[in-house]
């Protein structure tokens, strides 16, 4: 099976980012990746190295986000960056990430969002994002409201 370099490196930013969203990949953890070019022999020579901690993540697979903005990292991925995109264009959030809906409908966001992108502790990860407390309670309350229950399924076709 042959593999490019950026698929390779794709599929490691990928493990890495699932390591810390699993809580597995803590201070001191490191990653080593041997690359060898197609036809190379890995015997002294090593072609490319690649080595990354916890502490000095590979940048791949993180976008750039907007003067001021300090998203956690589970927050800033490709796929994070596209469903922001869509929140934004929607109305959901503004150009900080920041909600502008309600707060029982921001805690259905954080939860499509998390359920989505794969992020495990959701609501301390934007609790302290958004400076939230509760978010569990907000979602929770979303449904005994019936204008909740119809954003949450807006959610659905408006990030996938």
């Amino acid at each position: 099976m042959e593999i490019n370099e950026k698929d390779l490196l794709d599929l490691f930013t990928r493990l890495w980012t699932q390591l810390e969203q699993a809580g597995i990949n803590q201070q001191g953890c490191s990653i080593k990746l041997v690359y060898v070019a197609s036809g190379g022999q890995h015997v002294d020579k090593i072609e490319r190295q690649y080595v990354t901690t916890a502490s000095d993540p590979l940048s791949r697979g993180q976008e750039e986000t907007p003067a001021g903005v300090n998203l956690p990292k589970v927050l800033s991925t490709q796929q994070a960056m596209s469903l922001w995109r869509r929140a934004q264009k929607a109305g959901y959030v503004d150009e900080q990430y920041q909600p502008l809906i309600s707060r029982t409908q921001s805690a259905l966001l954080a939860d499509y969002m998390a359920e989505r992108l794969g992020i495990r502790a959701k609501w301390k990860t934007f609790e302290e994002f958004w400076k939230r407390n509760n978010m569990r309670n907000d979602y929770n309350k979303a449904f005994n409201q019936r204008q909740s229950l119809n954003f949450r399924e807006e959610i659905k076709k408006v990030l996938t």
